[in-house]
C-alpha cells in the first residue's frame, strides 16, 4: 500500500517578498523556490560589460531600458525572476512599475555558472518562451560564447551560438544597429 502522498507546497509572490535578504538570489518559478549564490568574478565581468554596451547603444539610440539584477521580473504570482541583464523597449514600458516589472521584458540575459546551468538552459527558457519575451541570451563564461533565443510565432527559436573563438559580434533586431564583439563582452578589465 502506497503512503498517501502530501501535496507539494506552492510558493507564491507574498512569499518571496519575506525570504531573507542574505545575498543569495532568490526566485520561484511555478511556485518552486530557487535559490543561487552570489556570482562569481567573471560573471559579474560580464554582465558589467553587456551592461555598459547596451547602456552606451540606449543613449544614441532611445528605444528602451536595461536593467541589471537584482531586479524582479514578476510574470504571474507563481512566477518570479531576476534575470542578470534585461531589457525593455519603449513600446513595452507599461510592464515597468515603481517597484519591479510586471510582465515580460523584450529581452532577458541569463549567465550560467556551475549551479545554474541547468535551471537557465531548460527551466528558465521554458518560462521566457511561455511568458512572451522576445528574445533570450544565454551567456557561457566557460566556453565563452553567447547562445540567442528568439520568438518565433510563439515559440523559441535557437538562432546562433555566437563565440570568441570565432571572432563573432552580437546583434539583434530589437536593437538596430547594436553590435559588440563576444572579444569586448568577455574582455576581462584587469
Amino acid at each position: 500500500m502506497r503512503p498517501p502522498t502530501t501535496p507539494s507546497v506552492k510558493f507564491t509572490y507574498d512569499d518571496f517578498l519575506h525570504f531573507p535578504a542574505d545575498g543569495k538570489r532568490h526566485e520561484i518559478i511555478d511556485g518552486e523556490h530557487y535559490v543561487t549564490p552570489s556570482p562569481n568574478t567573471k560573471h559579474q565581468v560580464i554582465v558589467g560589460n553587456l551592461y555598459m554596451l547596451l547602456g552606451t547603444y540606449l543613449k544614441t539610440h532611445a528605444i528602451g531600458a536595461v536593467f541589471l539584477a537584482p531586479f524582479d521580473v514578476v510574470f504571474s504570482d507563481l512566477d518570479v525572476v531576476e534575470p542578470d541583464l534585461l531589457y525593455i523597449s519603449r513600446e513595452r514600458r507599461g510592464v515597468l512599475t515603481d517597484k519591479h516589472v510586471r510582465g515580460a521584458p523584450d529581452l532577458v540575459v541569463e549567465i550560467l555558472s556551475p549551479g545554474t546551468r541547468k535551471t537557465d538552459e531548460t527551466i528558465k527558457r521554458r518560462l521566457y518562451e511561455r511568458c512572451d519575451v522576445q528574445e533570450y541570451w544565454v551567456v557561457d563564461p566557460e566556453l565563452d560564447t553567447i547562445k540567442i533565443h528568439r520568438r518565433a510565432n510563439d515559440a523559441f527559436s535557437s538562432v546562433a551560438e555566437l563565440s570568441v573563438e570565432q571572432h563573432d559580434a552580437l546583434t539583434s533586431p530589437l536593437l538596430p544597429g547594436f553590435s559588440a564583439g563576444l572579444a569586448e563582452i568577455f574582455a576581462s578589465p584587469l
